[in-house]
């Protein structure tokens, strides 16, 4: 029903920024929350932020909240994440995500896009 491909990714040094997109596609898709997630090696698959579609509430990890900034372009059916002043653990393979569900669990997300590898330098 959704279909979900992120891009944006990159190789950047501690304080810099880079902007995800993730763009969006389905019949029902405006029906749906978008969430970014990360995975790091050896490490489990975490929540990130969350954004309704129509409504924009947003929500945020602790980790990111005040440098990471999620949107959405709803004429565009693109989501953002903005990232600002990277830090080194926030290396990591980031995902977008939709679900019909509320909270930040991933096992509650229905689709998923691909990843894309954001690396960050000391």
């Amino acid at each position: 029903q959704v279909h979900l491909v992120e891009s944006g990714g990159g190789l950047v040094q501690a304080g810099d920024s880079l902007r995800l997109s993730c763009a969006a596609s389905g019949r029902a898709f405006r029906n749906y929350a978008m969430g970014w997630f990360r995975q790091a090696p050896g490490k489990e698959r975490e929540f990130v932020a969350r954004i309704n579609w129509l409504g924009g509430t947003t929500t945020y990890a602790d980790s990111v909240k005040g440098r990471f900034t999620i949107s959405i372009d709803k004429a565009k059916t693109l989501g953002y994440l903005q990232m600002n002043t990277l830090k080194p653990e926030d290396t990591a393979v980031y995902y977008c995500a939709a679900t019909t569900w509320g909270g930040t669990a991933a096992r509650n997300f229905n689709f998923w896009g691909q990843g894309t590898q954001v690396t960050v330098s000391s």
